[in-house]
């Protein structure tokens, strides 16, 4: 452990955690800041595996500015406490993390989250293949495993699996599995919080879905799927600003982020710019139509939302409002209501 004097040095000047880390020889680099606004305080601090540039941990503290040597005090002794169990895990986990020795198996997933983004049918039927070789080349390979669970929750949400229950079934199984394999990874906790959304239960949702963030803050795809979580719970406002960040990270996102933002805007009623979300998408399904109808509608447009609902019903013949809210994840019924209501005023059949 280095002394605070020498840790003082970095005081009030950009820090790269890993310079840092080489030139103190440490291991682990907590950082924070400290921000005020009126009579409140901001304190935030994470700890940094600097060999990696992993975030082990991190933590907000908002308090009044009342009494700032209590304050002080408290954050002192609650980083103090949490810090010795959080650098134990992760030199366990490092002993226990080791990268796939077949690299053909490494190649074979990437392949498959490239695949994956494309976000088609005969895509995501070969990344499928391409997860599955990985597994078969290095079976207690988590990664894999995750990314598979992934895949099948993708076939089924857009309804390319041929039997939803089954495939949900063997979703459930590779992320649990994955868990089991190495709970400290991302993509591991992203993926159950999308699987327990899909299931209702917005709980064990959120629970992974802050583990995915907590360990990968700066990972587009839990970013993205942090607004999509607050979407769905009811707090369309924020799930905007996650989405807008998920999309300032990676700058060439896939394409569907924007179907995300489209929804967040119709959540907060911003529906001029849930339209112009939605027009970002070259390859429309019916679900974004169908959204992109109940937004011209809100807005009075009764002949764009005509035209939407037309192109619908072109892709989906079989498409009705009631089969559709099926399909969206939203906690309360006043959210559920509100789009019925809209896709009726679109004149999509009940």
């Amino acid at each position: 452990m280095i002394s605070r004097n020498s840790a003082f040095v970095y005081k009030g000047k950009p820090i790269n955690a890993q310079s840092v880390a080489d030139e103190l020889g440490v291991q682990y680099v907590v950082e924070g800041s400290v921000r005020r606004a009126g009579s409140r305080v901001r304190i935030t601090a994470q700890l940094i595996d600097a060999e990696t540039d992993r975030h082990l941990w991190a933590e907000r503290y908002d308090r009044e500015l009342a009494d700032i040597f209590a304050i002080q005090d408290e954050v002192t002794s609650s980083i103090v406490s949490i810090l010795p169990g959080r650098v134990a895990a992760a030199a366990h986990d490092r002993v226990q993390r080791k990268p796939p020795e077949n690299l053909a198996a490494y190649e074979c997933v990437l392949a498959g989250k490239l695949l994956h983004h494309r976000a088609a049918r005969a895509d995501n039927e070969e990344a499928q293949r391409m997860l599955d070789r990985a597994i078969a080349l290095e079976p207690g390979y988590a990664h894999a495993r995750a990314w598979k669970a992934c895949v099948l929750g993708q076939s089924c949400v857009y309804g390319w699996c041929a039997d939803v229950e089954a495939t949900m079934r063997t979703v459930i199984k590779e992320a649990t599995l994955a868990l089991s394999l190495d709970e400290n990874d991302s993509d591991v906790h992203r993926i159950l919080a999308a699987v327990n959304l899909l299931r209702r239960d917005y709980d064990k949702a959120l629970y992974h879905q802050e583990r995915a963030l907590a360990l990968n803050p700066n990972d587009d795809l839990i970013v993205v799927q942090q607004g999509e979580v607050l979407t769905w719970i009811g707090q369309a406002d924020q799930g905007i600003e996650w989405i807008q960040k998920a999309m300032r990270l990676n700058p060439y996102h896939p394409e569907r982020f924007w179907s995300h933002l489209g929804r967040a805007y119709f959540g907060a009623r911003r529906y001029g710019e849930a339209v112009k979300a939605y027009r970002r998408i070259s390859r429309a399904d019916h679900s974004h139509l169908a959204f992109l109808a109940a937004c011209h509608a809100q807005l009075g447009d009764a002949a764009a939302a005509k035209g939407a609902a037309q192109e619908v019903l072109q892709r989906a013949p079989d498409f009705s409002i009631e089969r559709f809210i099926a399909t969206q994840h939203y906690k309360h019924e006043s959210d559920r209501e509100r789009i019925r209501a809209a896709l009726a005023k679109a004149q999509l059949p009940a």
